[in-house]
């Protein structure tokens, strides 16, 4: 097999359909920051890929405001 038939067979693979959609909260456990984390919304899906990290004093809480939103709705939310 040459490289233009595991090429045009790579691009004639049908796309993902899985979609991923989450708001992860890391709690910070620093002794200089208490109360502090990070939170990462993240979607993935046929739509294409999406990703935002902020640094927050009070990250669950803010995570818990995002999903209030219409577009945060269906987001899984994780708690590391």
């Amino acid at each position: 097999m040459n490289r233009e038939e595991l090429k045009r067979l790579w691009f004639s693979l049908p796309p993902s359909t899985t979609i991923r959609k989450e708001i992860t909260v890391k709690m910070g456990k620093s002794k200089f920051w208490p109360g502090y984390g990070d939170v990462t919304i993240m979607s993935d899906g046929p739509d294409g890929y999406s990703h935002f990290s902020t640094h927050q004093e009070h990250p669950l809480e803010y995570a818990k405001d995002r999903m209030k939103e219409e577009k945060y709705k269906k987001y899984k939310l994780i708690v590391k």
